[in-house]
């Protein structure tokens, strides 16, 4: 795949994380592509509006692939494209499915800068050990917009209620 391609990917991904912040949640976004470039599935995060801190986009893209029962080959050679570097709990969804390659915009540090610090590793600690393949930040100024603008919006909410 081009690096264009790759960046039309993140973009998507980036985009499926301004959704979720419309549609209440956080704003996370991934989306599985087969090595021909086929979208095969996409996923946002769900944590608010299904009441349940395990639904990130991630992790929610994996549970999606696993009920589809998409073949454990195309899994492997597919890249999992996402706005955010994936969390602990993710880096393990993603291993177990078998997701061998995963490209993110923006990066677990940069994250921090605007959510906070908590639990944040950077994947490549967790999965750099693996078989899976991690690249990034891709587009990161890019992918860092919806954060900076969501979580300074839940401060600003908190302050207002202080």
């Amino acid at each position: 795949m081009s690096s264009h391609d790759v960046e039309g990917f993140i973009r998507q991904a980036v985009e499926l994380s301004k959704r979720a912040v419309e549609n209440g949640n956080h704003p996370f976004g991934a989306l599985l592509v087969s090595a021909e470039g086929e979208v095969l599935a996409t996923a946002e995060n769900t944590v608010n509006t299904d009441c349940d801190p395990t639904r990130h986009a991630e992790l929610a893209l994996v549970s999606d692939v696993s009920r589809l029962k998409i073949a454990a080959a195309t899994v492997a050679s597919s890249t999992l494209y996402t706005s955010c570097e994936p969390c602990m709990m993710c880096c393990g969804a993603i291993y177990w499915c078998g997701v061998r390659r995963v490209v993110y915009s923006c990066s677990h540090a940069t994250l921090a800068k605007h959510a906070g610090e908590a639990l944040l590793v950077s994947s490549e600690t967790l999965l750099g050990p693996s078989n899976v393949t991690i690249v990034g930040p891709i587009l990161e100024e890019f992918g860092e917009g919806p954060h900076a603008t969501y979580w300074k919006s839940l401060t600003h909410s908190t302050e207002e209620l202080s």
